[in-house]
């Protein structure tokens, strides 16, 4: 459902919030450097812990470059309990661990890991089919053209990093999603339900892609 732009288009936005949702994505996403010029760029106030948002940032990219047992070590000194209260991210991280040393084609030490890290997991019913997919790869002399490819993907990879960062931000009380992520799933789900009222009108659904495209 296309909503007619005279319909928002002479609404007004005030040029300081769209600063503080620019803020918060830059924050969010550890560019600790931009933040600092957009603020003084803009005049504007720095709120936001650069020292945190570094030590985030390190994380965030060792999880993301394979790095993943000194980002797990980070991790637990700069939020102590965390992955100790977040088995399913825990597992996630160790996962990602174990499928690095798959890719590397060292799979006795992953086996040697899965055994030692991983199996304990087996006691819980929700980790089971993870486990037995993980485990699968051991089977493949190329891993990366086996059922379960995605595994070693680098959108993988992202998404587990992404949680992550997200995990320390919230145990810092701090928003786990950006400003601008959090007005377009709000954007996405009002979209949706007009799409939902009009569809008898032969309207097609709404897709955040396709309206981005527009």
């Amino acid at each position: 459902m296309d909503i007619d732009p005279r319909q928002y288009e002479d609404i007004a936005v005030n040029d300081n919030d769209v600063h503080s949702i620019v803020m918060s994505y830059l924050a969010h996403s550890c560019f600790t450097d931009t933040l600092e010029s957009f603020t003084t760029s803009m005049g504007m106030n720095q709120t936001a812990n650069l020292e945190d948002m570094e030590k985030r940032k390190r994380i965030y990219h060792l999880a993301l470059e394979g790095s993943v047992l000194k980002a797990i070590e980070i991790t637990d000194q700069f939020a102590p309990d965390l992955l100790e209260k977040n088995k399913d991210l825990h597992f996630d991280l160790l996962s990602l661990h174990f499928v690095g040393l798959v890719c590397s084609r060292k799979c006795t030490e992953a086996l040697e890991f899965a055994q030692a890290k991983l199996a304990p997991f087996g006691k819980v019913q929700k980790y089971v089919e993870k486990l037995e997919d993980f485990m699968a790869l051991l089977a493949y002399n190329e891993p990366e053209k086996s059922p379960m490819f995605h595994l070693l993907s680098l959108e993988y990879r992202q998404q587990v990093a992404d949680s992550l960062n997200r995990a320390i931000l919230a145990n810092s009380n701090l928003p786990s999603y950006s400003a601008v992520e959090r007005l377009m799933q709000q954007t996405t789900v009002v979209r949706q339900c007009l799409s939902q009222e009009s569809s008898k009108e032969g309207y097609p659904a709404f897709a955040l892609k396709d309206f981005l495209k527009s």
